[in-house]
């Protein structure tokens, strides 16, 4: 298709009051930037419908809904029938007026089992009244209303036939004020935001996974590795579930640490613990395990593309994202954590400074959760001579590895 090298995607997860993933709104930037690209509203809505339903939702979200953006074009569009009424929320854009044709077509769509959310809405007007009779969700966006105004547009819009949801919402100070006006949905970066807290100590099963982890590092003997593990019954019990599930493939039921360890090598056991770090009990759905582990996974696929002569700069991709959310799970600054265990240099400077290869992916990464495009996002896919189709192509592997991962743990 002539616009797939243009577009890159950006995943951003939408959280209920539990904060549990619920769904993630997907949306599809420009990657090449130029002053002079004037892109056809027509084809840039058939591109993003067409990407979503070439995907297949299942790869991109797994078991949560997605929400699509959806203007006029998209709205009175046959092509809209490409997704799937069952796995996606319409978006419709603050841009769509509410004519007679188009509140004729929300009708027919919502007949044919489709569910709508109004985008963006900072205030009461005329086309907000017309079309929120046909809307499930309607998005509240906290940077587009003056803060002491919320209240009262929260209890002029709140409906039981309709679910609010607050975007950008990035500080828990905001969060907690909107759990307290009943918002059902939240979307923003408050769950990974650090909250440093002074004096917090990491948890002893943690200490005890990065201690581990610290072995793999050392190269440490596998006599050592094995005591290690058997020393941590969590630790014990989580890797005997994981080698019998299909997702290690053992051909048969293995009840011993030792050959558990042996079955599932040292590689795959380092990413596990990784992300095991991020698992309380056993809720895969945590959004921060999430957004760690598809930037793990995500890093490892960019840095084997970007260095396919060394076969461990991927490895070290791997652990680079599944670390740079740290912070915000441990409520621990970055510095204090990487003083407890052994780590690179390579990787202590993608950490904390952004810096090397390892430092450009990972910003890369976080520009991309932001859906953020411009000559930043540019200049690093040319510094690192990724090719926007490349990207995706990488993004929608690192997607599937994750739901993938998410059905044999969860």
């Amino acid at each position: 298709m002539p616009y797939e090298n243009q577009f890159f995607l950006a995943r951003q997860p939408i959280l209920n009051r539990s904060q549990r993933l619920v769904a993630y709104e997907l949306l599809y930037r420009n990657a090449e930037v130029h002053e002079a690209c004037v892109t056809d509203g027509a084809h840039a809505t058939a591109s993003v419908i067409a990407h979503a339903s070439e995907l297949g939702m299942e790869q991109v979200v797994g078991d949560q809904l997605a929400f699509v953006n959806v203007d006029v074009t998209g709205l009175m569009s046959d092509f809209i029938h490409f997704l799937p009424n069952d796995k996606v929320i319409l978006e419709v854009l603050e841009s769509v007026e509410p004519t007679p044709e188009v509140l004729s077509r929300l009708q027919e769509l919502k007949r044919a089992g489709y569910k709508f959310a109004l985008d963006d809405v900072a205030g009461e007007s005329a086309a907000v009244e017309a079309l929120r009779p046909l809307m499930d969700v309607i998005k509240i966006d906290l940077k587009q209303i003056a803060r002491g105004s919320l209240p009262a547009l929260a209890r002029s819009l709140r409906n039981p036939n309709q679910k609010l949801l607050a975007e950008k919402v990035e500080t828990l100070e905001e969060f907690r004020e909107c759990m307290d006006l009943g918002f059902e949905y939240f979307q923003g970066y408050y769950f990974a935001r650090p909250v440093i807290l002074s004096g917090k100590k990491i948890a002893p099963s943690q200490l005890s996974i990065m201690k581990l982890l610290d072995l793999l590092n050392r190269d440490a003997d596998q006599r050592e590795v094995e005591r290690s593990v058997k020393h941590d019954p969590l630790i014990s019990l989580n890797l005997l579930r994981l080698v019998n599930t299909p997702a290690v493939g053992a051909r048969f039921r293995i009840n011993s640490v030792g050959h558990a360890l042996i079955v599932l090598g040292r590689r795959q056991l380092q990413r596990w613990l990784q992300i095991l770090l991020y698992v309380k009990g056993s809720e895969f759905d945590s959004p921060l395990l999430q957004m760690a582990t598809t930037r793990g996974k995500t890093m490892e696929l960019v840095m084997g593309h970007v260095r396919p002569a060394e076969k461990v700069a991927a490895d070290i991709g791997f652990t680079v994202g599944i670390m740079s959310l740290m912070d915000a799970l441990f409520s621990v600054r970055m510095g204090e954590i990487l003083d407890s265990v052994n780590v690179l240099d390579e990787v202590r400077d993608a950490l904390l400074h952004r810096e090397g290869d390892y430092g450009d992916a990972l910003h890369l990464i976080e520009l991309i959760e932001r859906a953020q495009e411009g000559q930043e996002l540019t200049g690093i896919l040319h510094k690192l001579e990724l090719a926007p189709s490349a990207l995706y192509a990488l993004q929608r592997e690192a997607f599937e590895w994750v739901n993938e991962y998410a059905h044999h743990v969860a």
